[in-house]
């Protein structure tokens, strides 16, 4: 009796413990060398240069024996050119995309601990620019179609890869391009998008694998406040830089309503059923019809669900004055804006003229993604079981009992692109990420060894169930 008791015991020890990486050691070694290649090539929007990167990879794929006819090069200038290259499947279904961006956020070694365009490996992490976001991605689609390539896979639809330019900044997106002047390559009846979903962790324990089907807008609003100046020995209180820190103070002070739609009410309802505690019982709450105010501040205090609750604005950089000695003649701010779906920059803009209530701060909408200041989120595309069902399978196996659920990415990704041209977006990926630990655009940016390599496996083998009968 005892012995069962035991047996009992160390089985379900094993079915909380996530499943190792079955990679053998010549697909690590691929996938690592690929990433670190990636890593040192600066792809930043002021210095770096996308095409060297794709046409590393170019290299990589003609060399395991991809034929040129199946990869094409091309952008909008020399240093924005894209990759997209065909895998060929039996035609039974129509294509299916998957998409990843090349560019990375910019990243100043005087900040980093490490040389950011290095790939360090250092206490069982790859640190440098892009190793959550999203070279790690890049990383992980190309060596599962090399090795599909080397096994003689054949999927039962052709599968387009597109690693493209610009979907951090700069004014060459690599998705719009392609979209408005290839779009037979890339022409398919749904994408997966690596940037985005993932296993979310808690003090390094898997709490769910979330599927981004819905995102945020991105908006870029500029705050001025002009003023004559004058010596700084004669101060006034009209100041252009007092004006500006007074509006930016407000926007800091300022919680925008708490919103729910179908993909973030059903993260929510799931959620709630894993959840233990106050925490459960808060997902709850602000289910009802009213929602809980108390329990909307106290999940307010965790930045995701603060952020998935809601259209959130932050000031994200500060010009002012010309001279040390002499009073502003004026002060400039970014604030940056994720819409939550439904609004449109233009909303949002008249929205911070209220909340700043300055005539001397004037508020100028500046770039999104779509570019268009009455732009609406686009409507989620629907759950497809082809899509799912091999998650759900995979992350049984990978993760036992943690939750598949879609969710709304807080950030935004070039899905608004593809959404937009009819190609339903799924953001999938099987990165595990501890949400203390999110570094993406931040110092030090870097992702577990392991996750890494448990990434590479669930890809490779859930891109196979989707593309097999």
């Amino acid at each position: 009796m005892k012995n069962r008791t035991l047996w009992f015991f160390f089985a379900l020890v094993l079915l909380a413990v996530p499943a190792a990486a079955q990679i053998d050691d010549q697909t690590r070694q691929l996938s690592h060398d690929i990433f670190k290649q990636l890593i040192e090539i600066n792809t930043s929007d002021s210095v770096g240069n996308v095409t060297t990167a794709s046409e590393a990879m170019y290299q990589r794929f003609r060399d395991a024996g991809f034929p040129e006819s199946d990869l094409y090069i091309g952008g909008p200038n020399d240093r924005k050119k894209n990759l997209v290259v065909r895998y060929h499947g039996s035609g039974a279904h129509k294509p299916v995309l998957l998409i990843g961006h090349l560019d990375v956020v910019e990243a100043r070694r005087a900040d980093w601990t490490t040389d950011p365009f290095q790939f360090v490996e250092k206490d069982g992490y790859f640190y440098g620019r892009g190793t959550q976001d999203m070279k790690d991605g890049d990383a992980v689609m190309v060596s599962t179609l090399l090795r599909f390539k080397k096994e003689g896979y054949v999927p039962d639809r052709d599968i387009i890869l597109a690693l493209t330019a610009d979907e951090e900044g700069g004014t060459s997106n690599g998705v719009d391009w392609l979209i408005k002047n290839k779009r037979d390559l890339i022409e398919a009846e749904f994408v997966l998008n690596h940037d985005g979903g993932g296993v979310l962790m808690e003090h390094g324990k898997p709490v769910m694998m979330e599927v981004d089907a819905s995102e945020k807008l991105y908006a870029d609003f500029q705050l001025t406040a002009t003023n004559p100046g004058g010596h700084s020995s004669l101060p006034v209180p009209d100041n252009a830089i007092y004006h500006l820190a007074n509006g930016l103070l407000r926007i800091s002070q300022y919680e925008f309503p708490f919103e729910l739609n179908d993909i973030t009410r059903a993260y929510y309802e799931r959620m709630s059923k894993v959840a233990t505690g106050q925490r459960a019982a808060d997902m709850k709450a602000i289910l009802k019809n009213p929602p809980d105010k108390t329990a909307i501040a106290r999940l307010s205090e965790d930045p995701i669900d603060h952020s998935t609750m809601r259209t959130t604005c932050v000031a994200t950089r500060l010009n002012a004055g010309h001279a040390n000695n002499a009073l502003p003649q004026m002060a400039q701010a970014n604030v940056n804006c994720r819409i939550f779906p439904g609004h449109t920059p233009e909303q949002i803009r008249q929205e911070l003229g209220k909340i700043i209530a300055d005539p001397k701060v004037s508020i100028t909408y500046v770039g999104a993604a779509g570019g268009n200041p009455n732009r609406v989120g686009y409507t989620p595309p629907p759950l497809r079981p082809d899509v799912f069902q091999p998650i759900d399978k995979i992350t049984a196996e990978m993760w036992p009992g943690i939750p598949v659920v879609p969710s709304m990415s807080t950030g935004a990704s070039d899905g608004i692109y593809t959404n937009a041209a009819g190609l339903p977006t799924y953001c999938v990926s099987g990165e595990a990420i501890d949400r203390d630990d999110i570094r993406a655009h931040g110092k030090d940016e870097r992702i577990k060894q392991e996750s890494f390599y448990r990434a590479v496996d669930f890809y490779y083998r859930y891109l196979k169930l989707v593309t097999s009968e």
